[in-house]
């Protein structure tokens, strides 16, 4: 008989560790503080390409 209750009840068990971490997110830990200013990143600019080299001059017959 108690083969066939824990299946059941997980769902109900899950639901509750989540409410319950949702409520503790919201009363236990502190606000997250947001930054007044978000630092601007640099724009990403990609390395110039490099020069491909040239190929060794074919000597004359």
């Amino acid at each position: 008989m108690y083969a066939l209750i824990v299946p059941a009840a997980l769902p109900f068990v899950l639901l509750g560790i989540v409410m319950g971490l949702s409520w503790w997110e919201d009363h236990v830990l502190p606000p997250a503080e947001t930054p007044a200013e978000a630092p601007a990143e640099a724009p990403f600019t990609p390395a110039a390409p490099a020069d491909a080299p040239n190929p060794p001059a074919t000597l004359p017959r």
